[in-house]
């Protein structure tokens, strides 16, 4: 698997195709987008040159993307204020800068998918459900109540506190 530095080279030529020689096949820009979104990495060079063209393609792929869903996710507000930067003595500044928001809103969504996780399948409300579903149901149905599931029924400070967790995790979402 032809690559460079850990990375697949996809080699673009005149005619706009592209081949990824990691696989030996050609693909299309929703090919790479599939990649990107799978945590592939990969480096674009032009097959005549040698040039490395990923920004370029990359970018193009957000444009596809963006006129493909009708929604885009970049607002015109946002669009406009980059463009401002090009010529602008901050434009040394802002890769670094998105580079870094980029990330931390990545760990934040991380985090956050990781609170509502706890909140919706490990938490003492979704234990009691399932112990009060096995009392009602023949034993046979008891495959329904997870392994870790609790044979204590909840407390009131306990179901406080779900309800104060919920609440943040609500309050988050509603911040987004």
């Amino acid at each position: 698997m032809p690559v460079s530095d850990g990375k697949t080279i996809i080699k673009k030529y005149a005619n706009r195709r592209l081949y990824n020689t990691g696989t030996s096949s050609y693909v299309t820009l929703e090919d790479l987008a599939d990649m990107v979104k799978q945590g592939e990495d990969f480096a674009v060079h032009d097959a005549k040159t040698g040039s490395d063209i990923t920004h370029t393609v990359l970018t193009q792929i957000i444009f596809e993307q963006e006129a493909k869903s009708g929604q885009g996710i970049l607002p015109v507000s946002f669009l406009r204020e980059l463009i401002g930067y090009y010529g602008d003595q901050m434009q040394a500044m802002l890769p670094g800068f998105l580079d870094h928001a980029m990330k931390a809103f990545s760990e934040q969504q991380a985090h956050m998918r990781d609170e509502m996780d706890k909140a919706l399948y490990d938490n003492p409300l979704r234990r009691e459900f399932y112990r009060n579903e096995e009392t009602r149901r023949p034993a046979t149905a008891s495959s329904y109540r997870p392994t870790e599931a609790a044979e204590e029924p909840l407390h009131t400070g306990e179901l406080d506190d779900l309800r104060h967790q919920l609440r943040v995790l609500q309050d988050r979402i509603d911040n987004l």
